[in-house]
């Protein structure tokens, strides 16, 4: 299953556990469900847009943006963390009314059991989500995977303090478990946001793809080739490196060319989604960085 239609159940699932929650919410009048049915409106919003993101990453490069268009996931990923803390605060608000003028719950048995399906919903999705994002580098769809793991968290701590006001009847209990609930979930907001400014800053590639980089680049390493200037970021989907590879002088443009060439077909090989660029230098040569002047 592609990105774009995992994407697409999750508007469905979203829809759909909107409704369920937002049940539990008017059968039960608990304000913990209320911002557990609110969260799930951000899931709503927040796949729609991660949806158009990925549509517009997946464009072919152009005039205007001939490296093309992978980091607009990260817009998606910064957009969902902003949404998280608007709904954030208005839980808080709701919660806050409810301390001031508490009310009896009602019918909480009910409002639990749709809150555990629609619960049991999201995981699963969240789930599959999250395995595709990691095996495709979708930060569109790992933002809202995560998100809806968030909401899983979520639903399990109301379903928990509910299950407390029932068995205490503390209903002081309800508009304190929904502050919780906001913590938490502003947590999870600021994380998305923080990626999503990462992403965009042209964060260098993990650990793990520069390991593999190093061991690419060591087997080629040799008395008459050394690598330089070894530069690596991450945008959207696709990886990129750029290095300079230094060999004599005297080689002809065609040997060195077709060593280029290995070095790049095996860094692409080793790192999947990378993209290589080499500057072919001699041996005695080096390149200047850092000239006060490339800073005006």
């Amino acid at each position: 299953m592609q990105v774009s239609a995992y994407l697409k159940l999750s508007v469905a699932v979203a829809v759909a556990t909107i409704a369920l929650k937002t049940g539990a919410w008017w059968v039960s009048g608990s304000v913990s469900l209320l911002s557990d049915a609110l969260e799930s409106l951000v899931n709503l919003a927040g796949a729609m847009f991660a949806l158009l993101m990925v549509t517009v990453a997946a464009r072919p490069p152009d005039d205007d943006h001939p490296y093309g268009h992978h980091k607009a996931e990260y817009f998606s990923s910064g957009f969902e963390g902003v949404l998280i803390f608007v709904a954030a605060l208005a839980i808080v608000w709701a919660a806050v009314q409810r301390l001031i003028e508490p009310q009896p719950l009602e019918a909480v048995g009910f409002g639990l059991v749709l809150s555990v399906v629609s619960s049991a919903m999201n995981g699963a999705l969240a789930w599959s989500m999250l395995k595709k994002a990691r095996e495709a580098r979708s930060m569109a769809l790992e933002a809202d995977a995560r998100h809806l793991f968030t909401d899983v968290w979520t639903s399990a701590g109301v379903i928990a303090g509910l299950l407390a006001v029932m068995a205490t009847g503390w209903a002081w209990l309800d508009p304190v478990i929904a502050i919780a609930v906001a913590l938490n979930i502003l947590r999870e907001g600021g994380r998305l946001v923080w990626q999503s400014a990462g992403g965009l800053m042209d964060e260098a590639l993990e650990p793990e793809a520069k390991a593999e980089i190093d061991q690419v680049l060591e087997g080629f390493r040799g008395p008459t080739i050394r690598f330089d200037h070894i530069v690596t970021r991450r945008a959207g989907q696709r990886r990129f490196i750029d290095l300079h590879m230094h060999m004599p002088a005297a080689w002809s443009l065609g040997r060195a060319a077709a060593v280029r060439a290995s070095v790049e077909q095996a860094l692409m090989s080793a790192v999947p989604g990378l993209r290589a660029s080499i500057q072919l230098l001699p041996m005695d040569v080096e390149a200047h960085f850092g000239d006060p002047k490339d800073l005006l």
